[in-house]
């Protein structure tokens, strides 16, 4: 299978469109994935451009070494996007970052891969990190965490109003038998959902939950995005792909908050550097096209936003 077909990157056109790339201007993917957004970033590079690209899913570096074998320009670091405020200077001998790329949440491959168990729809062990090699995967956690723990992070994290439910229904079934493979899961959820959303199975949000907790996702991108806003040269684009408000919210409260002036100087001349605005947002949030959510159905829920560093 090619790597197109594996996965198709979600508003490419205005990514590129919103980073606006300088031929030998330095760019950091701090999702790579399967690369499809760095391709396109390469793409539209002279000679002396270079492309950072960040994962923390092994697979995904290991996939991108295949896929760019004699691509000089680009670097892929096996790293989580958290900490690229502490990798990058490194690896760039104070070259001038011009613009970072977030495309958030769980790609297609590690979908589709039934073995990483992200998804339901067919059976593979419940484990659902990001990188296999740290942490501990969701089954684990399931087997100890208490009844009031496990329903706090399907609501928080889930938004799921049947979270009561169906962690009551999660440690019913653990005493019987341990709840080691995704299928197994989806099942006790379905069980304890008494409705369903039109056109959604019963156990998406509680599968979103799970792994958003596990991965420590929320955590990592406010990491993420202070690192960005430390390491973009004044004139860098930010550009953020989210695919529901859990992520959405705070990447809005992050841009608002750095292109606000502090309220203690709103409106007075003369205000010191420190406390202006860092951030000034570019264009209002996108949404993709009819003809790109009819090729790529997944794009259905994608939002980007825009920012530029002003100092």
């Amino acid at each position: 299978m090619s790597f197109a077909a594996e996965h198709v990157p979600v508003l490419a056109d205005e990514v590129l469109e919103a980073l606006a790339p300088l031929a030998d201007g330095l760019y950091i993917d701090a999702t790579f994935g399967r690369g499809g957004h760095t391709a396109r970033l390469l793409g539209a590079l002279g000679s002396e451009g270079r492309v950072l690209a960040f994962d923390r899913d092994p697979e995904a570096i290991e996939a991108g070494r295949r896929r760019f074998p004699d691509e000089v320009r680009l670097a892929l670091v096996w790293a989580p996007f958290a900490d690229i405020a502490a990798r990058v200077p490194d690896l760039v001998a104070g070259r001038p970052v011009r613009g970072i790329l977030f495309d958030l949440g769980v790609s297609s491959p590690q979908l589709d891969e039934p073995r990483r168990g992200f998804s339901f729809r067919a059976a593979g062990p419940l484990d659902m990190r990001m990188d296999p090699q740290t942490g501990q995967p969701v089954s684990a956690w399931l087997a100890r965490a208490s009844e009031s723990e496990i329903r706090e992070v399907v609501a928080r994290l889930g938004e799921e109003r049947f979270a009561r439910r169906i962690a009551a229904a999660i440690v019913r079934s653990r005493a019987v038998q341990p709840l080691t493979t995704t299928t197994e899961l989806a099942a006790v959820v379905a069980s304890a959902v008494p409705t369903r959303e039109p056109g959604k199975a019963p156990a998406t949000r509680t599968f979103q939950a799970l792994r958003m907790f596990i991965n420590d996702e929320l955590g990592q991108l406010e990491e993420a995005l202070d690192g960005a806003l430390q390491l973009l040269a004044p004139g860098g684009r930010l550009a953020v792909i989210s695919f529901h408000s859990l992520e959405d919210r705070p990447v809005k409260r992050f841009m608002q908050r750095h292109a606000s002036e502090d309220p203690m100087y709103a409106g007075l001349p003369n205000v010191p550097e420190q406390f202006r605005p860092r951030l000034r947002r570019v264009g209002k949030k996108l949404r993709a096209g009819e003809a790109e959510v009819e090729r790529n159905p997944r794009a259905r829920s994608a939002t980007l936003r825009v920012a530029e560093k002003i100092r």
